[in-house]
């Protein structure tokens, strides 16, 4: 496969901007992973569920509700989502200060207990996806939609990267950048085509030097 050169791609992203400095001020600093092991479990099910109720509705309303989602959720403990009896979640989810939504709600209980399988094994949710390589980020968000709830399509990856974890988008512009290119020619989330993206990013950032983040914005901004 012949991919683009990256300098091709960061030098339209720079035009964009005007200068490289106006560029370097949008792009996204990945943490560490000793910086992301630092971040407590009851930290990622809540961004996880901040982007799954953000899912289809307006982001601002949940915004602003978010205070009283950490309050009728124990802010999201995760011993404390695994006590929960069922009546209590069907109570929950009749919550007038947070968003009625069933379905969404029990996604707090399905994503506690997929934490709480890797916590036995990793010792923590944060030190799992602080080790994971970025170098086979598409796996991973293969594990969080098959493990998770409600985590498949941009959710995971948005969230991992809202979160600080080093990871590619496949928004609109890049989707539409790798098929430009022929890099992906199937179903956005089939595995041919995960894998595919994934091979081009390893390409570019073997040749940049960059985090996977950036050469993602980089994509997005060049065409967009």
């Amino acid at each position: 496969m012949t991919y683009e050169p990256f300098a091709d791609i960061y030098d339209r992203a720079v035009t964009r901007f005007g200068s490289e400095a106006l560029l370097q001020q949008q792009l996204a600093q990945p943490l560490t992973p000793t910086e992301l092991t630092k971040i407590g479990d009851d930290r990622w099910l809540a961004a996880f569920t901040q982007k799954i109720f953000q899912s289809g509705m307006n982001w601002q309303v949940v915004r602003n509700k978010w205070p009283n989602f950490e309050q009728a959720f124990f802010g999201f403990d995760i011993e404390k989502m695994l006590l929960m009896h069922d009546e209590m979640w069907e109570q929950k989810a009749q919550d007038r200060s947070i968003i009625r939504h069933l379905g969404k709600v029990m996604t707090i209980r399905d994503n506690a207990l997929m934490m709480a399988d890797i916590q036995a094994t990793h010792g923590s949710f944060a030190n799992f996806i602080a080790h994971y390589p970025s170098d086979d980020i598409v796996s991973l968000w293969r594990y969080l939609k098959q493990q998770g709830s409600r985590l498949g399509g941009n959710t995971g990856a948005y969230t991992l990267r809202i979160m600080g974890k080093d990871t590619f988008l496949l928004s609109k512009d890049v989707e539409g950048y790798l098929r430009h290119q022929s890099i992906l020619t199937t179903g956005r989330d089939t595995q041919s085509a995960l894998n595919a993206a994934q091979a081009a990013f390893n390409h570019w950032h073997k040749e940049s030097a960059l985090p996977y983040c950036q050469i993602s914005q980089c994509i997005a901004y060049s065409v967009n």
